[in-house]
């Protein structure tokens, strides 16, 4: 099946437990809410990429346990394409529990062993469908070896090339860099970027500028209690969070997804950058980091971003 847009990125079974505080040594507490769900960065980007209208396939890893099987299983159900989803041999799939204290305050405990990890032949297997699509989505927290062989690929089938983090400190830096379309950084996967301590919007903007020298057309980055900047060549523009935030987890996955997928659709970057953000504001509002993007719930945030900005 040929699709729109490949993520390749973790796939992982996703545990929220909400608490009203994390106890001491020794202590207890009560479990007030608890959440089980198809999770992982690639995962939670494919999925809101169907939500949005787009056909994904989803390249990432699994055990050949009860749970992996499940998880496939979701992610089918979500619309998304599972054909190129490895199941290793032997292996448990990956386990994200978070801890989440009703005030907002989260804390992962993760097992993600190298044997849930992509590797180089993982991608190349995975290449039919990868140079097939319009667009590669590659979540930078996986091994380089598959990083630099998912890019490569992707480039030279002529591909748009989207990287969500930070690449690898490597001797390969620059050749990712150079390859990417669109990048997307947080704040702490910014500044270790950058080395440059992204504190407002005219840093970042300085910031966004010299990585566009590197290669990217796009690309936004976050601003800690700020919004993001995004910039592109001849313009930027920073936008406020918007939403009533109650997890931040997995805000970036849907904002890299609703940017990824304005673009396929030739939005402007103003456009893309709109809905990106809404998209993110639309996902922090509940516990995890799984996807809820309705026309609705779009909307209304970017009417929300709207009257921000008019303010």
């Amino acid at each position: 099946m040929v699709v729109d847009v490949v993520v390749l990125g973790q796939i992982a079974r996703d545990l929220v437990l909400v608490v009203p505080e994390v106890p001491s040594v020794g202590g207890t507490t009560p479990v007030r809410r608890r959440r089980e769900m198809l999770g992982g960065k690639g995962a939670n980007i494919a999925v809101a990429l169907a939500q949005l209208g787009a056909s994904v396939g989803l390249v990432g890893v699994v055990g050949d346990d009860e749970v992996g099987g499940q998880l496939i299983a979701k992610a089918a159900a979500d619309g998304v394409d599972t054909a190129a989803v490895a199941r290793r041999p032997g292996v448990e799939t990956g386990l994200i529990t978070e801890v989440l204290t009703e005030d907002g305050g989260w804390r992962y405990l993760e097992d993600l062993p190298e044997h849930v990890l992509l590797t180089e032949a993982d991608v190349v297997d995975a290449e039919p469908m990868l140079t097939a699509a319009s667009t590669v989505v590659v979540q930078l927290q996986q091994p380089a070896a598959a990083v630099h062989a998912a890019v490569r690929l992707a480039k030279a089938a002529g591909r748009r090339v989207v990287l969500d983090g930070a690449p690898p400190e490597d001797a390969c830096r620059k050749g990712l860099l150079a390859a990417a379309d669109v990048l997307r950084a947080d704040h702490r996967e910014g500044e270790a970027l950058t080395g440059v301590r992204l504190d407002s919007v005219d840093a970042a903007r300085r910031a966004g500028r010299a990585l566009l020298a590197e290669g990217p057309s796009l690309v936004a980055l976050a601003v800690d209690g700020v919004g993001n900047v995004f910039v592109w060549s001849g313009g930027h523009l920073a936008l406020p969070l918007v939403g009533d935030a109650v997890d931040t987890t997995g805000g970036g996955d849907s904002f890299v997804a609703a940017m990824t997928w304005a673009l396929l659709r030739g939005a402007d970057p103003r456009a893309a950058a709109r809905l990106a953000v809404a998209a993110s504001g639309a996902t922090v509002g509940r516990p995890g980091g799984r996807p809820e993007l309705t026309p609705q719930v779009l909307r209304t945030n970017l009417a929300r971003l709207d009257l921000a900005m008019s303010s």
